[in-house]
């Protein structure tokens, strides 16, 4: 009950702000109106794609970051036996 609360105050807060910005800067109720109708759609539209554009960029870190452990867990260093050691 609460979450549903929560999201249609959301909603309400951002088309109130779509109208009110729209409204300062045009002066117009209709085209107010109309960003107050169609900002909710675009984010509702836009916001999926958005999250699938950061769970990509997510795995893509996680998977340079197993690939660098692994890498460095492959390159442990040892000490060099006394036949690789060179005078200079």
């Amino acid at each position: 009950m609460v979450t549903a609360a929560k999201t249609t105050s959301q909603i309400g807060m951002h088309m109130g702000v779509a109208f009110g910005i729209m409204y300062v800067f045009t002066g117009s109720l209709a085209l107010g109106g109309i960003a107050a109708v169609l900002e909710p759609i675009a984010n509702v539209t836009l916001l999926p794609l958005h999250d699938k554009l950061w769970e990509r960029i997510r795995a893509r870190v996680e998977a340079r970051k197993a690939n660098a452990a692994t890498v460095a867990s492959n390159t442990t260093s040892s000490p060099a036996a006394p036949e690789q050691i060179q005078a200079v």
